[in-house]
C-alpha cells in the first residue's frame, strides 16, 4: 500500500468515526423531534423532524461512499473507484433537497393556509426541550467535524466531500433548530401561526441552499475536475524546469478520487534525444512529479513535435 493511500485510509476512518457520530445524534433526534411535534402540532418541530430524517439517509449514503470509494481498480475501472465518494455525495444533497427542503416548505405553506389551531402551551414546552436536546447534540457532531477539518491543513473542507457533506448538514440543523424554536417562541408569545409557518419556510429555503451548494460541487467533481490552479500551475512549472523538455504544449489534470490525480500533458523534447534515451527521461520525469505530488498516480506524458509558430 503506497503512502497516500495509507494516509487516505487514517483520514477515512476518522471521517467515518465523524459520519456515525452525526448519524446517531440525526436518528435519535428525529424521534424526538417527530414525538415532540405531533404531540405539539408544530409545524417547524416536524420540518425539523424530516430535516434529521434527511440527515440519517444521507449519513447512510455517506457511508457507502468511504466504503465502495476505497476499491482497488479493475479491468472495467482502471482509475479505481474514487468518484464513487463524489457520486454518493450528490444524492446526499438531492435527499436534503427532497425530504428536508420540500418537505418544509410543504409543512409552511400547510400552516399557513390550514385552519387556525392553538395548541397548548405543554405541548409546546416539551418541543422546546426537545429542540434544546437537539441543538446540543447537533452542536456536539458540528464541534468534532470542524476539529476534523481543521486537522487537515491543505486539505479540510474543499477536499473530502463526505466531511464536507458532514459539516454542511450539522452546520444547517444548527441554524434550523433555532429557527425552529424562535417559531415556536414566536407562535406562543403572539398566538399567531404564521411565525412557525415563516420558521418552517426559512428552514426549507435553507436546505435548498445548502442541497444546491453540495450537488453543485459534486457534479463538477463527477464530470471531471481539475486540480486546483495552484497545484497545476506547480507541476507546469517542475515540466518546464527539466532540461530535456523544450516546450509544454498541453498540461490537463483531473481529480480520480481523494488520493489519486490524473496527470497528462504534451511535451516537445530538446533534439537529440534518441529513442532509447526517451523511455527514460519520461520514467524520470513521471517519478519527480510523483515525489513532488504523491496523490498524481496517473502521469502520462506525450511526445509531440510543436510548430515554432505555435510556441510564439
Amino acid at each position: 500500500m503506497t503512502e497516500p493511500e495509507k494516509s487516505g485510509t487514517r483520514e477515512d476512518r476518522k471521517t467515518r468515526l465523524t459520519v456515525l457520530v452525526a448519524l446517531s445524534a440525526n436518528l435519535l433526534i428525529a424521534v424526538a423531534k417527530a414525538v415532540g411535534g405531533l404531540i405539539a402540532g408544530s409545524p417547524a418541530l416536524l420540518s425539523e423532524a424530516a430535516h434529521s430524517v434527511a440527515d440519517s439517509l444521507n449519513e447512510v449514503f455517506l457511508l457507502a461512499a468511504l466504503h465502495r470509494s476505497r476499491r482497488p481498480a479493475d479491468r472495467q475501472h482502471p482509475f479505481g473507484y474514487g468518484k464513487e465518494r463524489f457520486f454518493w455525495s450528490l444524492l446526499a444533497a438531492v435527499g436534503i433537497f427532497v425530504m428536508g427542503g420540500c418537505f418544509s416548505f410543504f409543512q409552511g405553506f400547510e400552516a399557513l393556509t390550514g385552519p387556525e389551531t392553538q395548541e397548548s402551551t405543554t405541548g409546546y414546552v416539551a418541543g422546546l426541550v426537545v429542540l434544546g436536546v437537539a441543538l446540543l447534540a447537533e452542536g456536539a457532531s458540528l464541534i468534532r467535524a470542524v476539529l476534523q477539518v481543521r486537522a487537515q491543513p491543505g486539505k479540510g473542507i474543499g477536499s473530502d466531500p463526505a466531511l464536507r457533506t458532514v459539516l454542511a448538514e450539522d452546520s444547517t440543523a444548527v441554524l434550523g433548530v433555532l429557527l425552529a424554536a424562535g417559531g415556536m417562541v414566536l407562535h406562543m408569545i403572539t398566538g399567531d401561526v404564521v411565525w412557525e409557518a415563516s420558521a418552517s419556510l426559512a428552514i426549507g429555503a435553507l436546505l435548498v441552499y445548502v442541497a444546491f451548494g453540495l450537488g453543485k460541487s459534486a457534479r463538477e467533481q463527477l464530470i471531471g475536475e481539475a486540480v486546483d490552479p495552484e497545484l497545476r500551475d506547480d507541476i507546469l512549472e517542475l515540466l518546464e524546469k527539466q532540461p530535456e523538455i523544450d516546450y509544454v504544449a498541453a498540461l490537463h489534470t483531473m481529480r480520480l478520487g481523494m488520493d489519486s490525480t490524473l496527470v497528462a500533458a504534451r511535451i516537445d523534447l530538446t533534439p537529440g534525444i534518441d529513442s532509447e534515451r526517451l523511455e527514460l527521461v519520461s520514467e524520470r520525469i513521471k517519478g519527480a512529479i510523483q515525489e513532488s505530488w504523491p496523490e498524481a498516480d496517473q502521469v502520462f506524458l506525450d511526445v509531440v513535435e510543436v510548430p515554432e509558430r505555435v510556441r510564439d
